[in-house]
């Protein structure tokens, strides 16, 4: 799956964390390896522009996806006649997020991955225009965010012990034994 970002807001973010979090949920939306995604963060100027010249709405929000081609999923990615689907674009506007985190309790980053995989979602056909819709994309993306949170916490906590072991390990001197050899011939007097 290819995954392109830019980040042209001037605000400085964990771009490869971002990218990670869409992979997260494009892969358990289980969406063809071949498709293409790309991310764009930008200002708030941006943002209010495209979310007035598109949505016919005044000032700047927080993300917007522009879908491009339907995926056909019932096709199988080593077809030979498979070629990559472009998904679409994100759109994403961390100087708005940053208020909302604040106001949601959580990092910026947090508020980030929660709209990217929202976008995400967008993408591939999900809607809250209808309580019934919001209901179903609000659950699925509340259920993915919260699973790739904790693969992040369980990585991070692995890595977390490497880093402790390799500093025990270092500070108590220990190198791994060299391995024994055996001998080419018994000594003197022993058989084998």
């Amino acid at each position: 799956m290819s995954i392109e970002i830019a980040n042209e807001s001037g605000v400085n973010v964990d771009e490869t964390s971002i990218v990670s979090a869409a992979r997260y949920a494009l892969d358990k939306m289980e969406v063809s390896p071949l498709a293409e995604l790309s991310i764009l963060l930008v200002t708030l100027d941006v943002m209010e522009d495209l979310h007035e010249r598109w949505m016919d709405l005044p000032g700047p929000t927080d993300v917007m996806a522009f879908p491009m081609d339907e995926l056909d999923s019932s096709r199988r990615p080593d077809a030979p006649d498979a070629s990559p689907a472009l998904l679409g674009d994100i759109v994403l506007c961390p100087a708005f997020a940053k208020d909302q985190a604040k106001t949601a309790g959580h990092s910026l980053m947090d508020e980030l991955h929660l709209l990217t995989v929202h976008g995400c979602l967008h993408l591939l056909g999900y809607d809250h225009a209808e309580p019934a819709e919001e209901r179903e994309m609000f659950a699925l993306q509340k259920r993915i965010l919260g699973e790739y949170q904790d693969a992040v916490a369980a990585l991070d906590k692995r890595d977390a012990q490497r880093s402790t072991d390799d500093r025990v390990l270092g500070i108590a001197g220990l190198e791994a034994p060299a391995p024994a050899v055996a001998p080419a011939e018994p000594p003197a007097g022993e058989t084998p």
